[in-house]
């Protein structure tokens, strides 16, 4: 991959996490706080070297408001932040990086530097303010410690894996995301049919959830018929209905789905896959998606399109894998 295309990968996924951060706290800006939040659930070599060292996301979350708090105390202030609740980004709009947080995550893919999570975290770290540091500091280690376990851990075998690939004839893509929770948990998450909803944007609702979960059993689906904000959706009235089958189940650590458009002529249906790996804080998730490509002269009019349809495989796969790390954070 790239170093345009990993920046601008890695700038996306913590720009996600860093503002759904910022909306439990009812704020439209995110700060370099909010992104060493993100870091700490990244997939990434920054992430495992927060976690190797104990620093996991709630332990973080307390260590910055109690970081806020004692800023406040310090500047003569007898007030606290708002409570926090739960993540209302993808239900609100308006948000941007604060100026500092901005130009610290484009100094991390100046001057050489990679952009990737790990560069991100090493100017974090040294960031003037000494925010970061004290919130190191309550977390009980220190800025030239985590520098050390990110050397240790910072190597291509820990790198995401590629955004999408051609495998016989399918368009495939593939891509790993870290899960605030243990593997039984997410396993239990992404087997249930009635949580299906929560991670793939193409179902709104989805019938029959009761029925016994076995490979070869079908399910019925329908398109949302609003977005997360409520702002409605226009969607044709062939690709309303969806198809959910349960292609696989092998507990612990590998699920199956496949979505089709049973009122499309020749739809192709597409396999979205999980496989589940423990590690230190959470569950490492493998995500994979894939469809065949179109035959004949169909095909040669799509050819064109290629570029556009990576992209697209990746977004899809970059929202599911936020949508199941949200729903444990």
């Amino acid at each position: 991959m790239n170093k345009l295309v990993r920046a601008a990968q890695t700038s996306q996924s913590l720009s996600l996490a860093a503002m759904e951060e910022a909306s439990r706290l009812g704020l439209r800006e995110a700060d370099i706080d909010h992104l060493f939040l993100a870091l700490v659930i990244n997939d990434q070599s920054a992430g495992h070297a927060l976690r190797e060292l104990g620093i996991d996301i709630d332990s973080a979350r307390l260590a910055v408001e109690e970081q806020r708090n004692a800023q406040l105390t310090s500047l003569g202030i007898e007030a606290s932040f708002p409570e926090a609740g739960r993540i209302v980004f993808q239900e609100t709009d308006g948000y941007e990086w604060t100026l500092r947080a901005r130009n610290l995550i484009a100094k991390s893919s100046s001057k050489g530097k990679p952009g990737d999570a790990a560069s991100v975290l090493r100017e974090l770290v040294a960031e003037p303010s000494g925010l970061i540091t004290d919130i190191l500091g309550r977390l009980g280690t220190t800025s030239d410690v985590l520098i050390e376990c990110l050397d240790r851990v910072d190597s291509p075998s820990m790198k995401s894996m590629p955004a999408a690939a051609t495998a016989k004839g399918r368009l495939t893509g593939a891509t790993e995301t870290f899960v605030s929770a243990s593997l039984d948990e997410v396993w239990v998450f992404l087997t249930d049919p009635a949580r299906i909803p929560e991670w793939e944007p193409s179902i709104g609702v989805l019938d029959q959830t009761s029925q016994e979960v076995t490979p070869g059993t079908t399910w019925e689906g329908f398109a949302p018929a609003t977005y997360p904000d409520g702002k409605p959706v226009k969607i044709k009235p062939q690709f309303r209905r969806r198809s959910v089958e349960l292609i696989a189940i092998h507990q612990p650590d590998r699920i199956a789905w496949s979505f089709g458009y049973p009122d499309v002529a020749q739809g192709n249906s597409v396999l979205t896959e999980f496989a589940l790996v423990n590690a230190v804080g959470g569950t490492q998730v493998r995500i994979s998606r894939s469809w065949s490509r179109r035959q004949g002269w169909r095909g040669l009019v799509a050819w064109p399109l290629r570029p556009i349809q990576k992209f697209l495989v990746w977004i899809t796969l970059f929202q599911t894998g936020s949508a199941i790390s949200r729903a444990f954070r």
